[in-house]
């Protein structure tokens, strides 16, 4: 036995409507009837505006001062990269502080080591406290003797990509850039306040014989004592 199936009979001014959204998909798109004019025409005007402030909102990027650059600077206020200044050579960062007592003991050693290594491996001293201008710099770097470039780093993107949290910390890269170590110079500071009378450990010279000879390195790492760099997480 086959029932009889009733559709229901659509009101007429239902049909009127679904018969006018055939015609006009946007028929639904609102929640309620749009406004007409005088001679019963709709009014595009909030339509385009909406429109025009969808395809801006698509197209339009964010204005970059919004998201301010991070980068590092020479001591003249240029955004450089140490990387691409060594060139082929293994790169050597010294992360420093003016402020720092361990960091300004540290000098004759950081001198001597680029001295000896200076022809293979490029050195650059790297200062990330934000507050140190490069005026203070000047004056730090003729105080105790250096003679390497100086590179400010307030966002602490070389600090970050070295892995390094104390002043003084060494960073050793490969010419392609891989991390091979990051921590101490040697172990002349047993803690802060204590020191040996000479380092039995030379961390950082052994690191980069190991590096220019494109032999394996030592260690990895080594905690460094001194001075904490702010800002990092």
């Amino acid at each position: 036995m086959i029932s009889s199936i009733i559709y229901p009979v659509a009101a007429p001014q239902v049909t009127r409507r679904i018969l006018g959204a055939r015609n006009n998909p946007c028929a639904f798109c609102y929640t309620r009837r749009m406004p007409a004019g005088q001679n019963g025409k709709r009014r595009p005007g909030k339509f385009l505006l909406l429109l025009v402030c969808l395809v801006l909102a698509a197209v339009v990027p964010l204005s970059p001062q919004s998201v301010p650059p991070k980068s590092v600077l020479d001591l003249d206020g240029h955004s450089v990269d140490p990387f691409r200044l060594a060139g082929a050579k293994v790169v050597v960062l010294l992360f420093i502080r003016t402020d720092c007592p361990i960091s300004n003991r540290y000098a004759p050693t950081i001198q001597d080591l680029s001295g000896r290594y200076g022809e293979r491996a490029a050195f650059f001293l790297v200062y990330p406290i934000a507050s140190d201008t490069s005026q203070q710099i000047r004056k730090h770097l003729q105080d105790y003797g250096y003679h390497l470039p100086a590179l400010r780093d307030p966002d602490l993107v070389l600090a970050r990509e070295s892995q390094v949290r104390i002043t003084p910390e060494a960073a050793v890269f490969s010419t392609d850039r891989k991390l091979l170590y990051h921590g101490r110079i040697d172990d002349w500071y047993v803690e802060f306040g204590r020191a040996r009378r000479e380092p039995t450990t030379h961390d950082l010279a052994a690191t980069i014989e190991s590096a220019v000879a494109g032999k394996p390195i030592p260690v990895a790492t080594a905690p460094a004592v001194g001075c904490f760099i702010p800002g990092l997480t």
